[in-house]
């Protein structure tokens, strides 16, 4: 049996209009020309990851069009709220099979858990005292399986002074909890707008391109970068091991 395989896709932006520009990008466009680069090189996944700002106006109509675009692959969705985004719409519009927002998953031999870092009114982020008991027992109910960690905002340091104080802002509690099981495999998160995949000693650390505007990397003020939308493919080893890889549309 093949390892499960996952698509993840983050920070799309999207407004009520299709035709709404962010820096430069029409969103909607991006987002296709990445799924469409993805459905002809690798497809299908076993799931599809968003992990958020996935409607940059937070308007219902832009959550009921990525649903609908979304659902239509008969994939599971998990999906995670980000600073951009307005948690209460998107659980009604998207919380439903195919899709699910927050909680946890299996596949194979992994279990996928969807940490929310969303704080109102802020860009940064944090991890509520619940999330990190629910992040706790989950592991502790999980243990015979690998675990990946998904969230929006980053929980390490990706070298942008200015990124990097939009960071998750109680990264200590968070290791706290991951320090405590031997099952937790790597890290993943949206929100940096950028590549990163880093290894330490026992985690693997990995954030995904934008499938709009990228951020450039190691930047002490904003700049946007050249690079095109992109998304990340996962293949989820039964030995805990992850093969990876950053996709980016075609010009």
């Amino acid at each position: 049996m093949s390892p499960p395989r996952i698509l993840h896709l983050t920070d799309t932006h999207l407004f009520a209009s299709t035709r709404k520009v962010l820096r430069g990008v029409v969103t909607q466009h991006s987002l296709d020309r990445v799924l469409e680069r993805a459905q002809r090189h690798g497809w299908p996944p076993d799931a599809i990851l968003l992990t958020g700002d996935l409607v940059h106006d937070e308007s219902r109509a832009g959550y009921e069009r990525l649903r609908e675009r979304f659902a239509a692959f008969g994939l599971p969705v998990y999906c995670i709220a980000g600073n951009h985004d307005d948690p209460g719409i998107m659980r009604e519009v998207l919380d439903a099979p195919p899709m699910q927002c927050a909680g946890s998953a299996t596949l194979g031999n992994w279990c996928i858990v969807l940490l929310e870092t969303h704080v109102p009114g802020e860009d940064g982020g944090t991890l509520s005292p619940d999330t990190l008991q629910r992040l706790d027992s989950t592991l502790t109910a999980q243990a015979s399986h690998h675990a990946l960690l998904c969230m929006h905002h980053h929980p390490v340091a990706v070298g942008s002074a200015w990124l990097d104080g939009l960071a998750i802002s109680n990264r200590d509690a968070l290791f706290g909890v991951i320090n405590r099981h031997a099952n937790v495999r790597a890290l993943l998160w949206g929100h940096v707008h950028q590549a990163f995949d880093e290894q330490t000693a026992d985690l693997r650390l990995l954030a995904t391109p934008s499938t709009c505007v990228q951020f450039k990397p190691n930047c002490s003020r904003f700049r946007s970068d050249s690079l095109p939308p992109g998304c990340r493919w996962l293949t989820l080893h039964d030995d805990g091991r992850i093969g990876t890889e950053v996709q980016w549309a075609d010009a």
